[in-house]
Parts: structure tokens; C-alpha cells; sequence
């Protein structure tokens, strides 16, 4: 059984949080660009304009915003610029304290508007109007509530950006070790669902296909080190189920599960932060040569 334990020091540094906390400090600019331009649509600041009576001045400044053109860009959980006009859309989300693509964008389809922009406009008008009496205090508009806001809404966006990072990582390592040892092995376009459980790389040979479900886990110690075992065992469990070869490779700071007990002949384990993309790479790769004799059994 190859169950490798790569192990990296300790980091007492929340380095997700350090990291989402310099996006949030480039975002504020974006913040402050949107209330330049309400200075400009003639509101003194934002709680004036969250406090707007006239529902047609305040469609035609939330429709005239989404269709702004500007410089100032907003990032996303990994530091990436969103579109502009997907900038806008999720940034007055979340200054409403709402989620733009889990909750809002499956109501739009049933929102008044003869376009997407004024969809959006007549949606978001219809928060600020729900929103802004169960925060009637100004301070509840400035940035450092906000960025609060926004703290947590691109934590939820990192780790789903994460997630896709991560399998982008592990598929590149497969595929450098195929290439410079001849495997044979074919390495299969997207990830593979079967009923509710998701393997993000499937290893496709003559003979079986080996499915690569990726764990990965910052915290540490706590119940949901219990739960994180068990959804390991459940990824190999389902896999075997349905006559597949499982492969899992497991990133994680601090892990008290028992190897032994997943019944899983290959794995790999890097005990190491998931955040630090940049030392896992090598380390990944480096665990994924010495299965080579395991993975040719199946080319």
C-alpha cells in the first residue's frame, strides 16, 4: 500500500485570510469609484441614495451603473478581475447583503424588464428597498462594514475557485509524469459524477478507469476532521461500487484519520496547507512518479 505522508511545518498564519484581506483592500477602490459616481447622480453618499424614496430615480441610477463603463477593476476570491458588467451586478449584490448567483440569478428570469440590465436594475432596486430599513444606520454603508460584507462573500467565492484550481493542479501533475515516463494512460476531459459523489480526474486505461477524488482541508482538529474523513471514504467507497480504481489525493494541514481504515490500496497524502499552491505542485508530482508502477498496471 502506498500511503505517503509528505509532511511541511506548521502554518500559524490564517494565510487565507491575509490573502483575502489584501483583495478586499484593492476592491475598495471599486467601492470608492461607486460613490463618485452617485456624488455625480447627485446623492451625498450611499446610505442617501439606499435611502432613495422615488423608485424611478433610483432604477434609472442602478441601471445607468451597470451599463458604466470604468477602470476600476473588482477582484474575485483569487484575485482574478471579474467582467465589468458582472462587476457591477455581483457588487451591488453584496453591498445588499445578498448572493448573486446562488439566490438572485435564478429570480431574475421571473423579474419585470425588457432587458438583462434592467432585470438586474429592477431587482436590486427592489433589495435596497427590503435591505436598507434593517440597516438604517449610515455606518452600516461605509467601507469597513462593508468590506466585512464582502469578506465573506469572497471567501465563499475562493473556495469554490479553489476547488477548480485544485483539480487543474492535480491534472497537470498527472500529465507531466505520463509524458516524461511513456504512461499510457489517458487523462479524461472534466471531472466524473457518480450520483452525488464528484472525482476531479479520471486516469482512463485499456484495462479500468482509475477515479481521482481530491480532498483538500486548511482547519484543524474539531468534528469536522470526523466529517472529512468520512466524505474519504465515501469518494472511494461509491467509486469501488460502480467497478472503478480509486486514487484519492489528500491535501491537509492536520488530519488525525486513520489511513488504514480507508481500504484503498494507493493514495496520496500531503500534509501541507492547501493554499500554498506554489510548494504543493512539486510535491504532488514528485508523489504521483513513484505510483508509476501502479499506474501502468492499468494502461
Amino acid at each position: 500500500m502506498h500511503n505517503p505522508i509528505l509532511k511541511m511545518a506548521f502554518i500559524i498564519e490564517n494565510l487565507r485570510l491575509r490573502d483575502l484581506v489584501a483583495i478586499i483592500r484593492q476592491n475598495q477602490k471599486f467601492y470608492e469609484d461607486f460613490c463618485v459616481y452617485l456624488k455625480q447622480s447627485g446623492y451625498r453618499n450611499l446610505h442617501s441614495f439606499i435611502c432613495e424614496q422615488s423608485d424611478a430615480k433610483a432604477i434609472k441610477t442602478i441601471q445607468t451603473y451597470l451599463d458604466r463603463q470604468s477602470q476600476v477593476q473588482l477582484l474575485d476570491g483569487l484575485a482574478r478581475p471579474y467582467q465589468d458588467a458582472t462587476a457591477r451586478w455581483y457588487f451591488l449584490a453584496w453591498i445588499l447583503r445578498d448572493a448573486p448567483a446562488q439566490r438572485l440569478q435564478p429570480i431574475l428570469s421571473s423579474v419585470e424588464g425588457a432587458s438583462l440590465a434592467e432585470r438586474r436594475a429592477n431587482l436590486l432596486n427592489q433589495l435596497r428597498k427590503f435591505v436598507g430599513p434593517l440597516f438604517p444606520q449610515a455606518g452600516s454603508w461605509s467601507w469597513p462594514a462593508l468590506s466585512e460584507v464582502m469578506l465573506a462573500r469572497l471567501e465563499g467565492s475562493r473556495r469554490a475557485l479553489k476547488g477548480t484550481r485544485f483539480e487543474e493542479i492535480v491534472r497537470t501533475a498527472f500529465r507531466k509524469v505520463f509524458e516524461k515516463h511513456s504512461v499510457q494512460l489517458t487523462i479524461g476531459v472534466g471531472e466524473k459524477r457518480i450520483n452525488e459523489e464528484t472525482f476531479d480526474v479520471q486516469l482512463v486505461g485499456k484495462s479500468r478507469t482509475i477515479l481521482v477524488p481530491g480532498k483538500t482541508r486548511e482547519t484543524m482538529g474539531g468534528g469536522h476532521a470526523n466529517l472529512f474523513t468520512r466524505d474519504i471514504f465515501k469518494a472511494i467507497s461509491v467509486a469501488h461500487e460502480y467497478g472503478y480504481e480509486c486514487l484519492p489525493v489528500i491535501i491537509a494541514e492536520s488530519w488525525g484519520g486513520d489511513l488504514t481504515s480507508l481500504r484503498c490500496e494507493n493514495l496520496i497524502y500531503l500534509r501541507a496547507n492547501p493554499n500554498q499552491i506554489d510548494a504543493i505542485e512539486p510535491m504532488l508530482e514528485l508523489e504521483v512518479e513513484k505510483l508509476i508502477p501502479f499506474l501502468k498496471r492499468f494502461a
